[in-house]
């Protein structure tokens, strides 16, 4: 037997999570594979508080609840998201599929999450305690671990604005669609004035988190193209000795080939 609560608002929602031991759920796109005999779920699907999209000075602030499909045809989503998302199995799942179960999910394979990481997110969480904003690779501590207390649920993605216009994205499966990512990359590079004033690239789907080196990055921050050219070797270097990964549907060695090579090409695509 399947056991459930259909709160109506968010702070309903919060008590009811304080009280019980229950698993929260707005698609069910993974439940449907996973629910447990006599689990008690959480509904959280309709709360108009998770359902929104908006926008203030930094943020664009994505609900948990919102739907993969509902984020493609809002016109305050970047285009690095809608690119991620897009390629998120087929249209059944993303009609259904929420940002917060992505993060719920715990997965480094999950694809808006790459774009999360590698644009420097933050994410809201509430609980009757009061409400915190953490950074997203600080929620992922490990694979299906998340800085998440059992009385808490996701709210919000606070996904930065400035400075992610310029990206490179590109995810490698077993097939063209509808395929979980065996490697996928995103990345982003800002110059100004000539020199470089942002590098940021995050490697998906080859370790228990999503995989991001800020100092390796600093390693071209405030060069111009040409002096981050004359270094791409040792910054490729670099990458290439940090990187440990694990194997899952294809190896260790081949997984770290095909980062190497994204990163090569999204250097290359910015001239360096």
């Amino acid at each position: 037997m399947v056991n459930g609560f259909f709160p109506q608002t968010l702070d309903e929602a919060l008590e009811l999570r304080s009280k019980y031991d229950v698993v929260p759920y707005a698609g069910g796109t993974d439940l449907m594979v996973q629910a447990k005999p006599n689990q008690t779920y959480l509904f959280v699907g309709k709360l108009p508080e998770l359902r929104r999209i908006c926008e203030d000075d930094q943020y664009v602030r994505i609900g948990a609840a919102v739907t993969f499909t509902e984020a493609l045809a809002s016109p305050l989503v970047p285009q690095f998201m809608k690119e991620a998302v897009a390629l998120i199995a087929a249209p059944a799942i993303r009609n259904a599929g929420t940002f917060g179960g992505n993060l719920g999910n715990g997965s480094a394979k999950a694809d808006s999450v790459l774009v999360e990481y590698a644009t420097g997110a933050k994410i809201r969480l509430a609980s009757v305690r009061g409400e915190r904003v953490i950074d997203i690779d600080k929620f992922y501590k490990g694979r299906k671990q998340l800085d998440l207390a059992s009385d808490e649920l996701i709210v919000e993605v606070l996904l930065p604005k400035k400075g992610i216009d310029d990206y490179y994205y590109h995810k490698v499966g077993g097939r063209q669609a509808l395929a979980i990512s065996r490697v996928s990359f995103g990345g982003l590079l800002s110059v100004e004035e000539g020199t470089i004033t942002r590098f940021t690239c995050a490697f998906g789907a080859v370790s228990g988190t999503v995989l991001r080196y800020p100092d390796l990055e600093g390693l071209l921050v405030g060069k111009t193209v040409a002096e981050a050219k004359e270094t791409k070797e040792n910054v490729l270097s670099a990458y290439a000795e940090r990187m440990q990964l694990t194997r899952g549907r294809v190896s260790a060695e081949y997984r770290k080939k095909v980062c190497l090579n994204l990163l090569d090409d999204f250097l290359s695509s910015r001239g360096i």
